[in-house]
């Protein structure tokens, strides 16, 4: 039995809250379970920190998806199939967590984050209005290919996820950043099951400190999804472009740090 100090249990509980709140909103939650997970558990193998992780957000994820679909008209045709396609490349993904050195991620996606948040705060009426568009059979081979691009990068590596969905409903979908939260979270919440059961199949989820702080993260995604349900999709950009910036100083900072 893997044991935990209980002040190292209430630190990562803290953190659990806090990572559903923001996660809920736009994404981004890994930003801060992740590190508290590493700093609390530094004997821990990475692979059974990051299925811990999944463990612990996939229930907030999931109860923010639910929360939003009984109050936001979701749009199926663009989510399902992007969610489906996440679903399966996100377990090849992790498949891969130990074939290949993370580090060679990192220039990448710091460029790609500066690009989509560049992108985003330039075009000020960029996801401010739902176009409320027909998503045609282009539309759902779009959400195929970049929900198995994204799901594999979530299962492989998985911070800036949520980010990256977020953009991609706004960008090539027409989606105000209220919807495109929701259908990011539709997702997620499919990366997030299939890496784990990866992870669970191989042992690598501390089953015990994964539940306890899903409990937060339940509790932190139902804060996030009605305060972004309440204050709309201005609110939603704000806090997307908030915490892509806050992606990019990490990445900086780890990049640099190499």
């Amino acid at each position: 039995m893997f044991h935990v100090e209980p002040n190292d249990l209430a630190l990562l509980c803290i953190a659990a809250f806090a990572a559903g709140l923001i996660d809920a909103v736009v994404g981004g939650g890994g930003l801060i379970q992740i590190p508290a997970l590493f700093n609390v558990l530094p004997q821990s193998q990475p692979a059974t920190l990051f299925g811990t992780n999944k463990l612990a957000s996939i229930f907030g994820t999931g109860s923010a998806a639910l929360r939003y679909a009984r109050r936001i008209d979701v749009p199926w045709r663009a989510a399902l199939p992007a969610a489906v396609a996440a679903f399966v490349l996100s377990y090849f993904g992790a498949m891969t967590v130990a074939l290949l050195p993370k580090e060679w991620l990192r220039p990448l996606v710091l460029a790609l984050l500066v690009s989509v948040t560049a992108y985003t705060y330039l075009r000020k009426d960029l996801g401010a209005v739902d176009q409320r568009r027909h998503h045609g059979r282009r539309d759902m081979l779009l959400a195929l290919f970049f929900g198995g691009v994204i799901g594999f990068y979530d299962g492989f590596f998985g911070p800036g996820t949520g980010s990256f969905l977020v953009f991609m409903f706004v960008r090539l979908f027409g989606l105000d950043f209220l919807r495109a939260s929701v259908s990011a979270k539709i997702v997620n919440a499919a990366t997030n099951l299939s890496a784990l059961l990866f992870f669970g199949a191989h042992g690598h989820v501390l089953v015990a400190i994964g539940l306890a702080m899903a409990l937060f993260n339940i509790a932190g995604a139902q804060v996030g999804s009605h305060l972004a349900i309440r204050h709309g999709a201005g609110f939603v950009r704000r806090a997307f472009l908030a915490v892509a910036t806050g992606f990019i100083l990490k990445f900086a900072w780890d990049t640099i740090a190499i």
